[in-house]
């Protein structure tokens, strides 16, 4: 099952709405796995993975409903000034790598991550009080967290500078759109869209780890493309449409104090649209809606 189709880059793909990042009674969270799982089916969610802190769920033994389970956890290898990393492992099981990480630095969680054929994001950065450098230093990730909803509380939800940060730098990652569930008031605020051939496992796992997602808070995307220097994207209504590049570049399609209806679509010639592009090293398209949400296409790398 799927949430429907997108043109991603000349490329007929289904669009899995998917919850990234869940915690249940396994460890610290409010619900159990079967309650989880029944929220999330009966929203409509097509995937969701269960990412307990330092402690593996049976995803295979539970009943899916109408979802795609994926098994993963988060586990908290000691990172800078003594402060634990936040990293939100998918794809793997027990066994494959150990739930108490004590004694392993980051990089050896991450590399045993991916031997075992999962993949690793670094969860809210901000909220660990993580900059750009500290991620970078983080070989082998997919990407970060763009919106957390549970760091809301304190207000470091959104990660979009520390992303600007590292792509500016030439570090190419992706961003999820995630709740965090711990309680009912995180859920369903942020999700990924994955854009895949299909829902296997194996085949969304894929998609997270080269970028083939949008991350959203409500806005979709419905076709996008790149090609001879020509941004296309298609979308539901919004009122404030950005073309975010890199150091100082961009350009803005709509904002959104602008009177008049909500765009829906965008067709920017770059880098005629852009000073200097010579300079220019990613693209990425930011919408916002009228509710003031946000929704995030993955980057498109120049250099």
């Amino acid at each position: 099952m799927s949430s429907g189709k997108i043109d991603f880059y000349g490329k007929d793909l289904r669009v899995y709405k998917s919850c990234l990042h869940t915690h249940s009674t396994v460890s610290d969270g409010r619900f159990s796995p079967e309650e989880v799982i029944r929220m999330y089916a009966e929203k409509g969610y097509d995937v969701l993975a269960f990412t307990d802190h330092r402690r593996y769920n049976p995803v295979d033994e539970y009943d899916p409903r109408t979802m795609r389970l994926l098994s993963g956890i988060e586990l908290h290898p000691e990172g800078p000034f003594g402060r634990a990393w936040h990293l939100l492992t998918l794809g793997v099981r027990e066994g494959d790598v150990p739930g108490d990480t004590a004694g392993m630095t980051a990089q050896q969680v991450i590399d045993a991550a991916k031997r075992a054929g999962g993949i690793v994001f670094a969860a809210h950065p901000y909220w660990c009080g993580f900059q750009h450098e500290h991620v970078s230093s983080l070989a082998g990730i997919s990407g970060i967290e763009v919106w957390n909803t549970s760091c809301r509380y304190i207000g470091k939800a959104y990660n979009m500078q520390i992303w600007d940060d590292l792509l500016m730098r030439g570090h190419r990652l992706g961003a999820l759109a995630v709740d965090d569930t711990h309680r009912a008031e995180e859920c369903f605020f942020g999700w990924t869209m994955i854009c895949a051939p299909d829902d296997s496992e194996s085949s969304l796992l894929s998609a997270l780890d080269s970028g083939s997602f949008y991350s959203t808070q409500g806005p979709e995307f419905y076709r996008l493309n790149w090609k001879d220097g020509v941004l296309e994207a298609e979308f539901s209504p919004c009122t404030e449409v950005i073309i975010v590049s890199s150091s100082c570049y961009g350009h803005c399609v709509r904002r959104q104090e602008e009177p008049g209806s909500p765009v829906s679509s965008l067709r920017v010639e770059l880098p005629r649209a852009l000073a200097e592009p010579q300079n220019l090293k990613y693209l990425r398209i930011q919408l916002r809606d009228r509710e003031g949400r946000y929704a995030w296409s993955m980057p498109v790398y120049l250099q």
